[in-house]
């Protein structure tokens, strides 16, 4: 069997964990596969975990056999756990920061199943996940998810959208925080943490958060945690930090405006800052965090913000 297998879209990446029975549903998912190569890298124990029942059918389990036995076969992925470093690194577009560690995802497609591989190549753990979805739910769930989750006021006003897997937090009338991960269940729900207690309607958590006195704003994965600004009204040189409102003093000597700039500029580079994310950073401490002007998608690589035509067009580009 010849398997076509391509480098996993950061889109795809969030699908390569387990999932809720929501989303399983949802996407189609059929089980997972988990395995490693012991100690001596040369072997190969595995656990499945079953999924949504409907979908693992005969054929299925007849097509997983063949898909696992020719990753099996001299050279392939799962012939050992060499093998699957050496394959690692030949691919370094398939890398990525896992939860705890560097990862490498593969994504494997055949006529009705798509299979999503995320591989560890370290010892003393578990060296891979390979997860089975029906490929026409995975895709159309992805594309629809590519929308993003709304977040609206109970009259349906929308305050903004987070892309899927994005967190928000959310802040209650006694001063309590509370973050949460959010994953798309379709336009009007979404999964706020895990489990069936956590899909809300998105009307039902506006009326909540309204009820009790709570508020909510995004913590984009898109913005850096902190990174250096100026005082609009001083030119000094501040802090900032992501979903905190207002600035943060430094112990920098005021150097004069210009070159307070420039040493911001080089600082922010360095700590791998975009003049977009740093714009960004400053609207949302001083204008708030769900205001448009808090994603960087509103500014140019120069940190100048753009017009609603520009920013389309930004936008437009970026999903292709």
């Amino acid at each position: 069997m010849e398997l076509e297998i391509q480098t996993m879209q950061p889109g795809e990446r969030l699908y390569a964990y387990r999932q809720s029975t929501q989303l399983e549903g949802q996407t189609g998912g059929i089980g997972r596969l988990r395995g490693d190569f012991g100690r001596s890298g040369r072997e190969f124990f595995t656990t499945w975990e079953d999924g949504h029942g409907r979908y693992k059918t005969d054929a299925f389990r007849q097509e997983f056999d063949r898909v696992v036995n020719t990753l099996r076969q001299p050279g392939g992925l799962f012939s050992g756990r060499s093998e699957m470093a050496r394959i690692c690194h030949d691919h370094a577009d398939a890398g990525f920061d896992g939860n705890y560690c560097r990862e490498y995802g593969f994504r494997i497609n055949t006529q009705q199943y798509s299979y999503l591989l995320r591989c560890h190549t370290d010892p003393g753990d578990y060296n891979f996940y390979l997860f089975a979805y029906m490929t026409e739910h995975l895709d159309r769930h992805m594309e629809n998810a590519g929308r993003g989750i709304r977040f609206i006021t109970p009259d349906y006003k929308e305050l903004f959208r987070i892309p899927d897997g994005d967190k928000v937090r959310i802040t209650w009338s006694d001063g309590e925080r509370i973050e949460h991960t959010c994953r798309y269940i379709d336009d009007c729900h979404l999964e706020l943490g895990r489990g069936m207690d956590g899909i809300r309607h998105i009307c039902q958590l506006a009326e909540q958060l309204r009820q009790n006195g709570g508020t909510v704003i995004p913590l984009r994965s898109s913005l850096p945690e902190q990174c250096y600004n100026l005082l609009p009204s001083t030119g000094g040189i501040i802090l900032v930090k992501k979903g905190e409102t207002g600035f943060f003093k430094t112990d920098i000597p005021d150097m004069g405006r210009e070159e307070n700039r420039a040493f911001v500029l080089e600082t922010n580079e360095k700590l791998g800052v975009s003049r977009a994310q740093a714009e960004a950073m400053l609207a949302g401490s001083m204008f708030g965090w769900q205001t448009q002007a808090a994603d960087p998608c509103s500014y140019d690589e120069q940190g100048r913000i753009l017009t609603p035509k520009q920013r389309f067009q930004k936008e437009r580009g970026e999903a292709r």
